[in-house]
């Protein structure tokens, strides 16, 4: 038996008890899926049935569509306010990005040769090379903020083009790991 030829909701529970063969491929797109829960919906007429047979189908569903009895419950109450269920896209595509990798690679060189100044110092540089030089290469970079020269100095991209190290600086007067002896004012006396 295949799952078109489900009629009635007795199959369904022979399904589930494992008494009855079917053959089914799960549906690997999400938008498959959501067609083949609506078809279940409006085949067994989901609104008109019992408490009983509603919860069967709610648990063929969670089978064979792999989601959740709350999933599936928010999306039985959709389809029953509309009529159909729709799957809406929640994720945006994402921000479109202002700055391309050559503009990481035109800071990184700029910063390599004034010895990574500050973002003010840098957004300074970049308006000077495109508005008084005519340097297209800074074209994007020359309307950039002071935070956000930050941030891309934060990307791999960067990163991998120009790497920063500074030697650790101690505090002023603290020598960590030195051997001499102690002064005499730096012990506490506990017994005061």
């Amino acid at each position: 038996m295949k799952l078109d030829n489900l009629k009635a909701v007795a199959e369904m529970e022979a399904f589930l008890a494992g008494n009855q063969p079917i053959a089914f491929t799960v549906a690997a797109s999400k938008d498959e899926r959501y067609k083949f829960v609506e078809g279940i919906l409006k085949r067994f007429a989901y609104s008109r049935l019992k408490r009983r047979d509603k919860g069967i189908v709610i648990q063929f569903l969670r089978k064979i569509s792999g989601y959740s009895r709350q999933q599936l419950t928010r999306m039985i109450e959709r389809h029953g306010e509309r009529g159909e269920l729709r799957r809406f896209q929640k994720t945006p595509n994402g921000f479109e990005m202002l700055y391309t990798d050559e503009d990481i690679r035109v800071l990184a060189q700029l910063d390599k040769r004034h010895n990574t100044p500050n973002g003010l110092m840098v957004k300074k540089l970049c308006e000077r090379a495109y508005h008084e030089f005519g340097d297209l290469s800074y074209v994007r970079l020359s309307a950039i903020s002071v935070a956000h020269i930050y941030n891309l100095r934060k990307s791999a991209g960067y990163k991998k083009i120009r790497v920063h190290y500074e030697k650790t600086k101690s505090k002023k007067g603290v020598h960590i790991g030195e051997r001499r002896k102690l002064d005499r004012f730096t012990l506490v006396d506990r017994d005061l």
